[in-house]
């Protein structure tokens, strides 16, 4: 006895409900035919042969992923923590279904052991000090491994660089002083310019002595400004031997 309508009318709906998927513009579908890898579609309206045709849907937007502490002994052998986030797309729909089992979970282990594995080669000083180069190595290791899965790796940026609470004090200390030597340097180079200044102001005014008079007669006017204090002080003679020679004798 044949299946009567309203079977076959559940049976098509079922059937077509199986077969239509929609795919949004940043997503593509990767088909297998009989178990084949038949090509790549997407993105908008996708008709599968039912039974036949089967689809794994991959992203293609940008994933920002956070790579978890890892423990870091540096060149100089000191011992840190340092968590990083690493960016990366899929350029490759059929590479990142074919040719790795999970694209996601395999990047992050890769992120993991490369960050310890260039870390390690270098001093503490420059791990905190040329993060940028650090950073680059970091993304050109990494896409050049992920490259065949269809993952393009387009950055790789260190968060933080947790350090021993010893090594933070001992870096403190070594700031500290770094800042009273560079202080020291200043005031120095000050002393130095201020001593050029009034070896040249002094040569001047031993070629005209009228000027060493005119800086006495300021300092006295600077000094009359403080009117709660009495003020003794010499006159020297060669400020008025020109006015007693003029005096009848």
């Amino acid at each position: 006895m044949f299946p009567s309508l309203g079977v076959l009318v559940l049976l098509a709906v079922v059937l077509l409900a199986n077969s239509v998927r929609v795919l949004k513009e940043y997503e593509r579908g990767v088909i297998f035919r009989l178990g084949r890898f038949s090509g790549v579609r997407g993105p908008g309206l996708i008709i599968l042969i039912p039974v036949l045709e089967k689809m794994a849907k991959v992203n293609l937007r940008t994933v920002v992923m956070d790579v978890p502490p890892q423990d870091i002994i540096t060149k100089d052998n000191v011992s840190v923590k340092v968590n990083a986030v690493i960016y990366f797309r899929i350029l490759k729909p059929e590479n990142a279904v074919l040719e790795v089992e999970d694209y996601y979970y395999a990047t992050s282990q890769l992120a993991q052991t490369t960050l310890r594995s260039i870390l390690g080669q270098f001093e503490l000083d420059d791990l905190l000090s040329n993060r940028e180069q650090i950073n680059d190595e970091l993304q050109t290791v990494i896409d050049k491994q992920t490259d065949p899965w269809g993952v393009k790796v387009s950055s790789v940026e260190m968060k933080h660089v947790d350090l021993p609470s010893e090594m933070q004090r001992a870096m403190a200390k070594q700031a500290e002083a770094e800042r009273e030597r560079r202080a020291k340097i200043i005031h120095a180079q000050g002393e130095m310019q201020s001593a050029e200044k009034l070896a040249e102001a002094s040569e001047i005014m031993s070629k005209n002595p009228v000027t060493i008079q005119l800086r006495y007669l300021q300092t006295l006017t600077e000094i009359a400004s403080e009117k709660n204090s009495t003020i003794v002080f010499p006159l020297p003679i060669d400020l008025i031997s020109k006015f007693m020679d003029r005096l009848p004798k």
